[in-house]
């Protein structure tokens, strides 16, 4: 039986709102929105994680062509066990305190201010001047939006969520998996980006992998139940 596109989509969009919630790239693009324009940011990282997705997707999809479903699938049922004990052991030994939020911060801080002194002397009607000049569509090619773009991607690569949804895309509908995870990507970026660092300060990491932690292995349980095949 073929992975339907529901199954696909329901789970990576679980998967991905609980993987991104509380996340390095969230609060990346949290702490972006807070000194550059939104627009621009929300695109970089929404870009960024566009493509991230629909490249683990493609590797997920390839995954089956290249070593036998049965495999495929025995393997994605253990990397949603071990996600599943590793988020849990992170949770466990969290005490609360957004950590990835101070340190992103501190790394964001030291490039805005090595940057600073650059932009000192533009003066606020040259720059609005030259954004009117620039083209609609050049304006999300600037270097904020490089930026946010760039931060993201690397920020995401080999990230347990990069991992999971190549697995989940082994194991499911890879266009499911895809539009799941392009809609979480949106809802999470999205609330990062017009809620800034106040919404983020506000997240409590320790929950964020328990409960990631529970629906890993949740997915771990259904995987084993259902089979190569799909069938429970």
């Amino acid at each position: 039986m073929a992975p339907s596109l529901l199954g696909g989509l329901t789970k990576s969009l679980a998967m991905t709102v609980l993987s991104e919630v509380g996340d390095k790239t969230f609060f990346a693009a949290a702490i972006l929105a807070m000194r550059h324009p939104r627009k621009l940011v929300l695109a970089g990282c929404l870009s960024a994680l566009t493509v991230m997705t629909a490249l683990s997707a493609s590797l997920g999809w390839v995954a089956p062509n290249l070593i036998s479903r049965k495999w495929t699938h025995h393997v994605t049922t253990l990397l949603f066990f071990v996600f599943g004990i590793w988020s849990l052991w992170e949770g466990f030994k969290e005490d609360g305190e957004s950590e990835e939020l101070a340190e992103m911060e501190a790394k964001l801080d030291a490039d805005f201010k090595s940057n600073k002194g650059e932009q000192k002397n533009k003066s606020k009607a040259t720059d609005d001047t030259k954004k009117q000049r620039r083209p609609f569509l050049m304006q999300f090619f600037s270097p904020i939006f490089l930026k946010a773009f760039s931060i993201t991607f690397f920020g995401e690569w080999g990230d347990k969520s990069q991992i999971a949804t190549i697995g989940l895309a082994a194991d499911e509908n890879p266009f499911g998996v895809v539009i799941g995870g392009v809609i979480a990507q949106a809802l999470c970026t999205t609330a990062a980006v017009m809620g800034g660092k106040s919404l983020a300060s506000q997240i409590s990491e320790k929950m964020v992998e328990l409960s990631s932690g529970v629906l890993f292995l949740l997915f771990g349980i259904l995987s084993l139940l259902s089979g190569p095949e799909g069938q429970l």
